[in-house]
C-alpha cells in the first residue's frame, strides 16, 4: 500500500488494520484490534485544557458587519463561556430540558453551546432553513413542542421572530444577539455576557458526567416530525479519541478549517467543530454555502484562510471545480496548505474526484505532493465516524476500516450485508421515545443502522469496507431483479456530470429503471435540444458500462424544483432521502413513465 506522508511527518496516520470474527448464518464482526485509549470526561475539558495551555491560540473566527474576521483565541472563548456559563445559571433553567438554537453558524452561537455544555445543560440546534426559508412555521412549531426547551435562542427578530412569536406553546425565555428589545420580553445576549463568572461555573463544569446529555440532534424527519438523538458527552469525546488513533497527526500538528457545514447537523456540529476544539485548532465560520449566489463567498474566504483540510460535501466540490478549474490564483490559494479534501454525506463520484485530483497536479506540478481524498461512514446516532478512511485509495467507494472501539456486525440482508454498529460513540436512545429506541437495536445491542457494506476484499479485512447503499432503499423490478440504488447513483451522478446535483432512483414494480435528476447549474448554459441530446449520451453510456437492467436506467426526467429541506428530502447526513422525493414527487415519476412526449424527460 501506497505511503502517505501529510504534514511532512511520516508517521501521520497509522497504518490500516482490521480483524474479523465470524459468526454463524454468514454474519461477522469487523473490529479495529487496538484498544480504545482514554477520552475526555465532556466537551468542556477540551476547552478548559486548551484556555491554560494555548490561550493565545485562534479558535473561532467570522466576518464582522465590515468583512472584516473577528477573531477570537481560547483564552477570550472561555473567558466568555464563563460569563455566558453564569448567567445560564443565574436564570435557573431546568437542567433537563435543552437550550434551542433556530440561528446559523456564528461565534454567538458557537459561544451558547459551550457555555450550555460547560454547566451540564443540553443543547439543540434546529436548522435555520426551517424559519429561513419557508413562511410555514407548523414544522419548527412541533420541534419546538417536542424539545420542550428551556430557552431559545436566536440571531436576529427581523429573521426568527415571526416563528417565534407565531409558536402558540411558548413558555421557555427568548435570547437575541441583536435588536432584542424588538421583540418583547426577550433576552439580550451581549447583556448576558457581561455577567461576572463566579466558582458556581467551575462546580457544575465538575459535576457534568460522561453519560450527561450534550446535544440532542434531530434526524431528517422524512416520515413525520423529526427523532431527537441524545448525545451524551461520551459520546462526543470518545469519537474524537477514536479518530485521533487512527489519524495521529491531530495530536501534532494544528488544524485549520474553512467550515459552512451547518451544526444542525453532525457533519459540521460534531465531527469537524469538535476535531478543532479537541485538538486545539482554528475554526473560521464560513458564511457561504455551495448554492448560487453563495459560493463566491465561500471561495474569497478559501483564498483568505488558505486551510490546511477542506470537509465537504459532493455538491460543494462540485460548485467549487470551476473555479478551480478557471482561476489559477484561486486554484494555488486554494492548494497552498491544503493536506487533504474529506468528502462526507454522499459518495463522491468518480468524475470529481478526478477534475480535483487534475487541478492539483497542475497547481503543484507533476512532482509535487499529492492531495489525500479521505472519507468515513457515519449516523447523528454515532457522534458521529464508525470508520475512517486512514489511508490512500484511488478512486471512491471505500468508507475505510473500523476505528478503535467500533464493532460492526455485518449480517445477510435480501443479498445484501447488512451493517450493525456497537461502541462508546453509539447512542443508548432517542429522547422520550422508548419504544422507538427499543427497536434500534438487536438483541446483541447493536444499533440498526439501516446501511449495506461489503469488505474490499474478501481475505484482507484492512483493506477496508465497501458502502453497498441503504438496505430500505433498495428494490425489485418487475422481473424481480435487485436494484441497488446507492450503487446505481453514483454511477449516474458520475455519468451525467456537470449537469446533475444528485439523483433519485425510480422503478419500483417496473419494468425499467429510471431517473430523477435534480439539474445543477450547468443545465442553464445548454440549449433545450443540447440538453435532451447530453442526458441521452449519459443513458446510452450506463447502457454500455454494463451491469444489466439494474443498472442501466433507459429514461430520465429533469426536476425544476431543487430538493426541499422542510419536506424532508435532504436526511441529516445531508443527502438526497430517495423515500422521501418519490412519495413526494409522485406525479414525477407517473411523467417519468408515461409515454406522452414531454420536454423534460429523455427516454431511450
Amino acid at each position: 500500500m501506497t505511503h502517505l506522508r501529510l504534514f511532512d511527518d511520516d508517521s501521520a496516520l497509522a497504518p490500516p488494520r482490521a480483524e474479523r470474527m465470524v459468526l454463524d448464518g454468514g454474519s461477522f464482526v469487523l473490529r479495529h484490534p487496538e484498544p480504545l485509549q482514554p477520552y475526555a470526561r465532556c466537551v468542556g475539558a477540551w476547552l478548559e485544557h486548551w484556555a491554560a495551555t494555548t490561550p493565545d491560540a485562534l479558535f473561532l473566527a467570522e466576518r464582522d458587519a465590515t468583512q472584516v474576521w473577528r477573531e477570537l483565541n481560547y483564552r477570550q472563548v472561555r473567558e466568555l463561556v464563563g460569563r455566558l456559563g453564569q448567567a445560564l445559571l443565574d436564570l435557573g433553567l431546568p437542567t433537563e430540558k435543552p437550550v434551542v438554537v433556530l440561528s446559523d453558524n456564528a461565534v454567538d452561537h458557537a459561544l451558547l453551546l459551550l457555555a450550555s455544555m460547560h454547566v451540564g445543560r443540553p443543547v439543540c440546534t434546529i436548522s435555520s432553513a426551517y424559519c429561513r426559508l419557508t413562511k410555514d412555521h407548523s414544522k419548527v412549531h412541533g420541534m419546538l413542542d417536542a424539545l420542550d426547551p428551556a430557552l431559545v435562542y436566536a440571531s436576529d427578530p427581523t429573521v426568527y421572530g415571526a416563528a417565534l412569536a407565531s409558536w402558540s406553546g411558548r413558555a421557555a425565555p427568548v435570547l437575541f444577539s441583536s435588536r432584542a428589545a424588538e421583540f418583547p420580553g426577550a433576552l439580550s445576549l451581549p447583556d448576558l455576557l457581561q455577567t461576572a463568572e463566579t466558582p458556581a461555573v467551575l462546580a457544575a463544569y465538575h459535576a457534568v458526567r460522561p453519560d450527561d446529555p450534550a446535544k440532542f440532534l434531530l434526524t431528517s424527519g422524512s416520515t413525520g416530525l423529526p427523532k431527537a438523538v441524545i448525545n451524551s458527552h461520551r459520546m462526543l469525546t470518545a469519537n474524537q479519541q477514536q479518530i485521533a488513533q487512527v489519524w495521529p497527526f491531530l495530536n501534532r500538528h494544528r488544524l485549520t478549517l474553512l467550515d459552512w457545514l451547518p451544526w444542525s447537523h453532525t457533519f459540521g456540529g460534531n465531527h469537524n467543530f469538535n476535531m478543532v476544539l479537541a485538538h486545539g485548532g482554528a475554526l473560521y465560520i464560513d458564511e457561504g454555502r455551495p448554492a448560487p449566489g453563495m459560493i463566491d463567498k465561500t471561495v474569497r474566504n478559501l483564498r483568505d484562510v488558505k486551510p490546511n483540510f477542506h470537509f465537504n460535501v459532493p455538491r460543494g466540490f462540485d460548485m467549487l471545480l470551476p473555479y478551480l478549474e478557471q482561476d489559477d490564483s484561486f486554484a494555488n490559494d486554494f492548494f497552498q496548505n491544503l493536506e487533504a479534501l474529506f468528502y462526507a454525506g454522499a459518495a463522491l463520484p468518480q468524475s470529481l474526484w478526478q477534475r480535483l485530483e487534475g487541478v492539483a497536479r497542475r497547481t503543484r506540478g507533476p512532482n509535487g505532493r499529492p492531495v489525500w481524498f479521505t472519507s468515513a461512514w457515519s449516523a447523528t446516532e454515532t457522534a458521529p465516524a464508525l470508520t475512517s478512511l486512514y489511508w490512500p485509495i484511488e478512486q471512491a467507494g471505500c468508507i475505510g476500516g473500523p476505528l478503535p472501539g467500533v464493532e460492526i456486525k455485518f449480517v445477510p440482508n435480501g443479498g445484501k450485508l447488512e451493517m450493525r454498529v456497537r461502541g462508546p460513540n453509539v447512542f443508548a436512545g432517542y429522547r422520550n421515545a422508548p419504544v422507538l429506541s427499543a427497536k434500534a437495536f438487536d438483541a446483541d445491542g447493536f444499533y440498526l443502522i439501516g446501511d449495506a457494506g461489503r469488505l474490499v476484499d474478501e481475505t484482507d479485512p484492512s483493506q477496508g469496507v465497501a458502502f453497498d447503499g441503504r438496505v430500505a432503499e433498495d428494490f425489485k423490478l418487475m422481473s424481480g431483479t435487485w436494484v441497488s440504488v446507492g450503487t446505481l447513483r453514483t454511477r449516474a451522478v458520475s455519468a451525467l456530470n456537470p449537469l446533475a446535483a444528485d439523483v433519485v432512483v425510480t422503478g419500483h414494480d417496473r419494468e425499467e429503471v429510471g431517473l430523477l435528476v435534480f439539474a445543477s447549474p450547468a443545465v442553464r448554459e445548454l440549449s433545450p435540444d443540447a440538453l435532451a441530446e447530453r442526458l441521452r449520451e449519459a443513458l446510452l453510456a450506463m447502457r454500455q458500462d454494463g451491469g444489466g437492467s439494474s443498472q442501466a436506467p433507459t429514461r430520465a426526467r429533469l426536476l425544476d424544483e431543487p430538493p426541499s429541506v422542510d419536506a424532508g428530502e435532504i436526511t441529516d447526513k445531508g443527502y438526497i432521502n430517495q423515500r422521501a422525493v418519490l412519495a413526494r414527487r409522485a406525479s414525477e415519476v407517473i411523467a417519468l413513465y408515461s409515454n406522452v412526449p414531454d420536454p423534460q424527460t429523455v427516454r431511450l
